[in-house]
């Protein structure tokens, strides 16, 4: 007998985009340039500003301007949520104008009406890698203070333009993920390993900051909102049962479990004291900061798409530079194309992780696999791609979630990442396919920008209509 894999009623199936690397109309209706504009060549490649001549982002897939023909696809396989972030830079072109831009608003008012016209729940990230390009030239980006106010400003503006129509809100994504790219992340120049660790940290305390107070407002806007924090999630597992690896496994877990900490908990913990005391890091806290900090997140969201290996060998641990974490890979592991290794039963061991040390619900937003899909023919002459290896990936990864559930962690539902294709954030690729959804155009800005559904369209309409049932079928 197959096993039940049939998820909680309520839960919600969906997908989720970003407005960087699906929108394009880069300057189009008062919007101004973003960080994301500037790494043209992708997240650690130099910031051109201005962002000049061709790049993918520019035109992206043109969501600002088909999101009805998108959205009607999201339908069709049965969304419930839709995970979107808003563009700071459409709002604020700048940043810190005087007056937001009344057409950016309203781009938005279309795209949420739209997806409520079909049933379909806007879940909305604030800051998903991008602010406005100026805020990052002219202030440093998030190393100085007063970027908060106007992160504040923004939020409160998105808030009360939106209040009556969205529930779920994230405050920044990935935010642990200023520790590998910070200008990607907070608008700092430089290379993380270059960036003074003071100003780092001193920039993600404005985050953090930035995020306790937007959560605080906006509970004061609607007391119905449930805002959640967005955190890269990516389980440690040490390389050998040798205790120092063990205890190297545990510290760079605590890196990013650090902003789940202060999210979910409200204040630094202990092991962050020690930590910057024994790197001569300073941050400054200004007076009521830690009394802001205690306003806490509803929930934790994160992404999943691989695990790591930790170890105390600093031999293995040089040769292991260079991937986006600089972490160790794990030997009993596949790989994708793109050298992200394969493990769905991290995901249940995460979710478990997060559930035992907030008890707070959880809400996963990012997974899924990137790969070069190939558009051909089926047998009924239609336009496709014969996508199993993204059926079998996303399958075996929501099998763990129903383990998850199983244990008791409570799930709020499940966003698969880049349900339409999109320019990939860390190499600026269109070749790096995540989607149910092809659209036709390539890394040169090539193609007719035409959607085709891949076969898991079908796959994951179905898994939805069953309400995850389905899966006790596949192979």
């Amino acid at each position: 007998m197959p096993q039940n894999t049939r998820f909680p009623e309520g839960f919600l199936w969906g997908g989720a985009l970003a407005a960087n690397q699906c929108e394009g109309a880069a300057q189009e209706d008062g919007k101004g340039f973003s960080t994301a504009d500037a790494l043209t060549h992708g997240v650690f490649g130099e910031p051109e500003v201005p962002p000049k001549g061709f790049y993918l982002k520019r035109e992206a897939v043109d969501f600002y301007h088909r999101y009805k023909e998108d959205i009607a696809l999201f339908a069709e396989m049965g969304f419930q949520v839709l995970r979107i972030s808003i563009s700071w830079s459409r709002i604020f072109p700048n940043g810190d104008d005087k007056e937001p831009n009344e057409k950016g608003l309203a781009f938005y008012d279309q795209v949420i009406g739209e997806l409520l016209s079909h049933g379909i729940q806007p879940l909305v990230t604030l800051s998903h890698y991008e602010m406005p390009l100026h805020l990052a030239e002219a202030y440093g980006g998030w190393a100085s203070r007063k970027v908060i106010d106007l992160f504040v400003r923004y939020a409160e503006t998105v808030f009360r333009r939106y209040r009556d129509k969205v529930t779920y809100w994230l405050t920044f994504n990935e935010i642990n993920m200023m520790l590998h790219a910070p200008f990607n992340g907070g608008g700092i120049r430089g290379k993380a390993e270059e960036v003074d660790k003071s100003l780092l940290y001193q920039a993600i305390h404005h985050q953090l900051v930035a995020s306790a107070l937007v959560t605080r407002l906006g509970h004061e806007i609607n007391p119905d909102f449930r805002i959640g924090c967005m955190i890269a999630g990516s389980p440690m597992y040490p390389l050998t049962c040798s205790p120092d690896d063990v205890l190297e496994a545990m510290q760079k877990d605590r890196q990013s479990l650090f902003f789940g900490d202060v999210h979910a908990r409200g204040s630094y913990p202990a092991y962050m004291k020690r930590y910057f005391e024994e790197h001569q890091i300073h941050v400054e806290f200004a007076e009521g900061d830690e009394e802001i900090l205690k306003n806490t997140v509803d929930f934790i969201s994160f992404s999943y798409y691989m695990s790591y290996c930790a170890t105390a060998d600093e031999e293995k641990n040089i040769l292991s530079r260079g991937n986006i974490m600089s972490a160790v890979k794990n030997p009993y592991l596949s790989e994708s194309e793109w050298g992200w290794q394969i493990d769905p039963k991290g995901l249940r061991i995460i979710l478990n992780q997060f559930y035992d040390r907030y008890q707070l619900p959880l809400f996963i937003v990012e997974n899924g696999l990137g790969a070069k899909d190939v558009l051909v023919e089926d047998e009924a002459g239609e336009k496709t791609v014969e996508d199993d290896y993204r059926i079998a990936y996303l399958s075996a990864h929501l099998k763990q979630v129903a383990e998850a559930i199983r244990d008791g962690v409570k799930v709020l539902g499940y966003t698969a990442w880049g349900c339409l294709d999109l320019v990939a954030n860390t190499s600026n690729q269109m070749s790096k396919r995540y989607g149910f959804i092809y659209v036709d155009r390539g890394d040169d800005g090539s193609g007719t920008m035409e959607r085709y559904r891949k076969k898991s369209f079908g796959w994951y309409q179905k898994v939805i209509a069953s309400n995850g049932e389905s899966l006790a079928e596949d192979l």
